[in-house]
């Protein structure tokens, strides 16, 4: 069973409060809509006035019209109570309206925000985050902040006004019988307020699980080749039934804590009610309070337990509200690991020298160093490989350039410039950057290949096509350059994805250029290919290539010999060669493999 499944069913819920402060802050998206909030608001004490004014026109109605006879009386009432009908009815209207229009404005700011926050965040933050429950929240979380903050919190203040509204009237009209109506109202409160503090960490949980449940979605979705090629669709089956049973259990123990609080509350205001009517019919007998007075009476005690049950019902709604809003702040307060220094500068030319300074560089959670006491020098236009065994810290060393992380100790420099002293962006803007697995978007190759520069022209898009040996398949397609790929580019195989993924690249004219196994997905004839356009492209570049391929080490002005995320030696191919056997070992592997592919 999970953990946060135990802590669930074992924690009190008076150590579970419902988070206020998460609330208050959905309150102050609000902001924008202030002049549509306050439209709103005036029609909701319209309603208010309307349905707390309906009781004094049945009153006029039965002592003045039916008990004394007169037609005056009867009338007139009833083109009153017509009246608060029509102003209730147009009000209502106009309310509902009005905060669902708010609702949606608040939750399209909220998503907005979030998507914004999750694109700025740091890789760390990402590799620790799981998919779907990154999804919850900008989905379910999302719209039940929207119900609160749009409709719920309306309808408290309803409730809040209606209840006062009617206290007041009770009171003025014959206190002590309305002592006896009002004597219930702690009583109810102190159920509501047991039954927030008990069912805001269920709904708690609901999130949790629904968010498990779409991780597994995502997973599977995502992974529907491997699980059909390994025949664990029975497997993939059974787990996500299995986190389907926990989201249904939570769901049935929410629905519980429901059922068993509300008749409990209704219990309460039939005993009141049933007080009201024996003590107010006792005095309608004695001559003490007329029958009219009495119908009142009986009406607003209707209005006083009315939103009290609404109060209710939107407990329910607070508490759903509350967990969804820390889940949903969560992500919206997230610090990034790696974000502009303050007083950062503009990187604006680049000459292209990039120095390792004794770097030292772990993963946010980890203890062990994943690059220990890293020092070399890539020279303007050098090409420098990257050679080492799987984990030895190659990929990292490439992503400390462009900041996709920090390192922890040292610094990586840019032409003499400390990479955490400048803007970002201006530092990506120099870095060309294909990753090991191609990564594409739904679209056009087109659209693909310029995203880096929507603005390029057809012959440059092409021209980087053709560079990256990408031309010729794409122009054997049914629509060439605007042939939709599809989600992640299922539409095309491994070694076409990393080629249009280079094309993306050159297409930037970046100064530095960063390739993570670039041509680990394509075969032989077509890497020869690639490999003599790269030699011309990276011409004058500072290049850092990771490659699995003897052939790529071959062309490098310089090979780093990475060895358990230490750098093990440097030089040339032949160099390395003749001094260090562990680069001796390696090459002799990959001969092994390149003549075995053979």
């Amino acid at each position: 069973m999970p953990a946060d499944q135990n802590r669930d069913r074992t924690a009190p819920p008076s150590f579970r409060k419902v988070p206020w402060k998460e609330l208050g802050r959905t309150l102050a998206f609000l902001r924008p809509y202030r002049l549509s909030a306050f439209a709103a608001l005036v029609s909701l004490i319209a309603v208010t006035g309307a349905t707390l004014v309906t009781p004094q026109f049945v009153r006029l109605l039965i002592d003045r019209g039916i008990s004394a006879g007169r037609w005056r009386w009867i009338v007139l009432p009833a083109l009153g109570l017509l009246a608060a009908a029509v102003v209730r009815g147009l009000f209502n209207f106009l309310q509902g309206y009005l905060s669902e229009r708010i609702g949606q404005g608040i939750a399209f700011d909220l998503r907005n925000i979030i998507y914004e926050k999750l694109q700025n965040l740091s890789f760390s933050y990402h590799d620790r985050a799981q998919t779907g429950q990154l999804m919850t929240r900008v989905t379910s979380d999302v719209e039940n902040v929207r119900m609160f903050a749009g409709q719920g919190f309306l309808i408290l203040i309803s409730s809040i006004l209606t209840l006062g509204g009617a206290a007041v009237i009770l009171l003025l009209t014959q206190w002590r019988l309305a002592l006896v109506a009002l004597a219930i109202v702690p009583v109810i409160l102190a159920i509501l307020g047991f039954f927030i503090a008990r069912v805001f960490p269920l709904f708690g949980g609901v999130q949790r699980r629904l968010a498990v449940l779409n991780t597994i979605l995502q997973e599977n979705l995502a992974g529907m080749a491997v699980v059909k090629a390994f025949a664990q669709e029975p497997f993939e089956s059974e787990r996500y039934r299995s986190a389907n049973a926990d989201l249904l259990d939570q769901n049935v123990r929410v629905v519980r804590a429901l059922a068993g609080s509300f008749p409990v509350i209704f219990l309460v205001a039939n005993l009141g009610t049933l007080g009201v009517v024996w003590v107010g019919g006792l005095q309608v007998i004695g001559g003490g309070l007329s029958l009219g007075t009495l119908v009142a009476f009986n009406t607003y005690l209707s209005f006083l337990l009315m939103p009290i049950f609404q109060l209710g019902f939107i407990a329910g709604s607070i508490s759903r509200a509350g967990a969804s809003a820390e889940r949903v702040f969560e992500v919206v307060d997230a610090e990034s690991e790696v974000r502009d220094r303050s007083g950062a500068g503009v990187l604006e030319s680049v000459q292209g020298r990039v120095e390792f300074d004794r770097v030292s560089f772990r993963y946010v959670g980890q203890e062990g160093w994943v690059l220990e006491d890293v020092s070399f020098t890539a020279e303007p236009g050098e090409t420098v490989a990257l050679l080492g065994a799987t984990g030895s810290g190659k990929s990292s060393i490439i992503n400390l350039i462009p900041r996709f992380y920090d390192v922890v100790q040292g610094a990586v420099r840019i032409d003499g410039v400390d990479v955490r002293d400048v803007t970002l962006s201006s530092l990506r803007g120099h870095i060309g950057i294909v990753l090991q697995e191609a990564v594409l978007f739904g679209g056009s190759i087109r659209e693909n290949i310029a995203y880096g520069r929507p603005e390029a022209t057809a012959e440059q898009v092409e021209a980087a096509a053709r560079a990256a040996q990408a031309h010729g398949f794409i122009s054997d397609l049914p629509d060439g350059y605007d042939s939709v790929i599809g989600e992640r580019g299922v539409t095309l195989s491994g070694g076409q994805r990393q080629r249009i993924s280079i094309a993306r690249t050159l297409l930037l004219d970046p100064k530095i250029l960063l390739l993570d196994d670039a041509t680990s997905s394509v075969d032989a004839e077509t890497e020869f290919r690639m490999q003599l356009a790269l030699l011309e492209l990276m011409r004058g570049r500072t290049s850092f290539i990771i490659a699995q391929r003897l052939s790529t080490v071959r062309t490098a002005d310089r090979v780093v010999l990475v060895d358990r995320g230490r750098v093990a030696a440097i030089g040339t191919h032949d160099d390395l060669l003749r001094s260090s056997p562990l680069y001796g070992e390696i090459v002799d592997s990959q001969l092994d493999r390149e003549e075995a592919a053979a």
